[in-house]
């Protein structure tokens, strides 16, 4: 019998995760169809009990559901209670259990191109369930200072005090951020700022970023970012979100099956869809 996977997210209309986790399964011989959902915020306690009642075997949570999920969980695995946020879930026997693969999926994708991150400044753009997800890992991998930049600096604050590790951060506005830009050696960008329906637009401005600083965006759809291109403008070093995308969905995946899915595949998928390179 054919399982069942997906995703919930609003919107979730751009998502390459049908394409990537289909395409495992074809490779891996495996019964299972992945679908995206629309799920808007008003209506993910009644999508989360609906997909509890067809039996679905895991999906995937996606903006702006990965905090405002938990309370409709039964469990939470120890990567989702430390980030604070899901992106992952897995019915076990009726009861659905919370993962957050998020965090490590993106510390992979950054250390494939900035190296290790021992002492360095670290500015994360956002506070959502993204950000939170990678602010813990972050928070573990030796580095000086992560500031948190957010439209609304209350829950920037919330952000820094859950920080598990004692690294030292600030909250920010933006225009704070910018006027110190050139303090930070690395540049993460969280929000859905840069994808539609907010393509085109960037959530901060780079003219006082310095030379040698590495600007990151996890969107991966478009693949180049408003922001990514002022960076390239600069002559900044980037990366795009293929990497953590195909990070998180593989390790998904491997909790969803046991089975560990063919990262280049996934990767080819994305850019022979989309266009561009990882870098």
């Amino acid at each position: 019998m054919e399982k069942l996977y997906g995703l919930i997210g609003w919107p979730v209309s751009h998502s390459m995760s049908p394409a990537i986790h289909n395409h495992a399964f074809s490779e891996l011989n495996i019964s299972g169809h992945y679908h995206a959902f629309p799920v808007s915020p008003q209506g993910l306690e009644k999508a989360v009990a609906g997909l509890r009642a067809l039996g679905i075997s895991g999906f995937n949570v996606t903006i702006p559901h990965k905090v405002a999920i938990l309370p409709y969980l039964d469990e939470l695995d120890l990567s989702a209670e430390l980030a604070g946020a899901v992106n992952t879930v897995k019915n076990s026997g009726g009861r659905l259990i919370g993962y957050n693969t998020d965090g490590q999926g993106y510390l992979q994708s950054l250390k494939e191109k900035a190296g290790e991150l021992q002492g360095k400044n670290i500015l994360l753009i956002g506070a959502g369930g993204a950000a939170r997800a990678i602010f813990y890992t972050l928070s573990h991998a030796g580095c000086r200072s992560i500031d948190v930049c957010n439209r609304t600096i209350e829950k920037a604050a919330e952000l820094i005090q859950l920080n598990p590790a004692g690294t030292f951060g600030r909250p920010l506005a933006i225009q704070e951020a910018e006027d110190i830009l050139s303090k930070y050696d690395v540049i993460i960008q969280t929000t859905s700022i840069g994808m539609k329906p907010h393509a085109g637009k960037s959530p901060i401005r780079l003219y006082n970023a310095k030379k040698t600083c590495i600007v990151s965006d996890i969107i991966y759809n478009p693949i180049t970012t408003e922001l990514l291109k002022q960076a390239e403008e600069k002559g900044l070093k980037t990366v795009n979100g293929v990497g953590m995308f195909v990070n998180q969905a593989a390790l998904s995946f491997e909790i969803w099956t046991d089975r560990i899915p063919d990262k280049k595949g996934m990767e080819r998928i994305v850019l022979d869809n989309l266009g561009g390179t990882t870098c």
